[in-house]
């Protein structure tokens, strides 16, 4: 019987899992990051799906895998694999995964203050907030951030017609605003949105988008549901749909980024603003608009998400030859 071992560290961006992948990912093929994720999803898909599904994950599990990196100036690249696949970019898996490496000893940046990381996505850097030998939290520079689509009317099943934008920042996401048929998160409810997101990123599946710069990336992979915030110091709240059957517990990295482009592009936000992003469970990311940038002749921002993380175990996973459930499952 052949077995395949993997160990991996456990935790959580405030509140979503983070499973970093220690060892177990065989060496990937391609020059950038980004043909080294389509090198992944085309041979080695199995460890996203064995590792990120039941019966040794979950529908909300989230993981990340540090590798070599791909330019000269870079301490890391990172790939990262969840059940909705294995993404350009993942603002919370990057907060987890560098918090756990860096008080693991997994990679030793050139810098104490920052880590520079090739993603598939494009290039990032996250300064580090020390307290001792603990990270206490991290600040994610993401990658350039646009608003793709605006007021686009979709006809959604039980909603109505709903008016709703598409932003990039690292995924596209469908961004609903409380409007007449979405009267918010409560309103809407857990299993509606559960049930209902799924059939909404049905719907927008024909519409043509592409990143300009990697074609690779594109189409909606999450949908954010927006409300007003229940904390005082958040000026949004958000539920964000990913995979199957998965509502983000944190305020969602790339989504937040994508939040901001929308709101930069509306005119809400300028450059210097933060913007707090509220989850579901309450839990806060700290966004900013740190400039403005041309992405092609598309007009995009610089975005940061600042958020918190806490290893929770270290975990060995084993992957059996002969186990029918071996590539994992999901239960819709």
């Amino acid at each position: 019987m052949k077995r395949h071992i993997f160990s991996c560290l456990d935790g959580h961006t405030c509140g979503n899992p983070v499973r970093l992948i220690l060892s177990g990912v065989p060496e990937l093929a391609g020059r950038t990051m980004s043909e080294k994720r389509q090198d992944f999803l085309a041979h080695h898909d199995w460890i996203r799906t064995a590792l990120m599904f039941e019966p040794r994950g979950h529908d909300m599990m989230s993981g990340a895998v540090f590798l070599p990196p791909c330019s000269e100036d870079a301490d890391a690249s990172i790939l990262f694999v969840e059940t909705s696949g294995c993404l350009p970019m993942c603002g919370h898996g990057t907060i987890g995964a560098v918090t756990m490496a860096l008080e693991n000893g997994v990679i030793h940046p050139a810098r104490r203050e920052h880590v520079l990381l090739d993603a598939p996505a494009g290039r990032v850097r996250a300064d580090i907030e020390w307290e001792g030998d603990k990270v206490a939290g991290v600040r994610i520079h993401n990658v350039p951030s646009y608003l793709a689509v605006a007021d686009l009317e979709v006809d959604c099943p039980e909603l109505g017609r709903l008016k709703l934008d598409i932003a990039y920042g690292g995924n596209f996401y469908a961004i609903i605003e409380p409007q007449p048929g979405y009267e918010g998160i409560e309103a809407l409810g857990v299993d509606r949105i559960l049930n209902l997101s799924p059939k909404l990123r049905a719907l927008l599946s024909s519409v043509e988008l592409a990143h300009p710069e990697d074609p690779t990336v594109r189409g909606v992979s999450h949908i954010m549901w927006t409300d007003r915030p229940q904390n005082p110091q958040a000026d949004a709240r958000n539920a964000v749909f990913y995979g199957e059957r998965a509502i983000d517990r944190s305020p969602c990295g790339t989504g937040t980024s994508a939040r901001m482009a929308q709101l930069a592009a509306r005119g809400t936000l300028k450059p210097g603003d933060v913007f707090v992003h509220e989850s579901i469970i309450g839990s806060l990311f700290h966004g900013r608009v740190d400039g403005v940038c041309k992405l092609g002749s598309l007009d995009a921002i610089h975005p940061s998400i600042r958020g918190w993380a806490r290893q929770t175990g270290i975990n060995t996973i084993f992957v059996d030859q002969d186990d029918p459930f071996r590539h994992g499952f999901s239960v819709s």
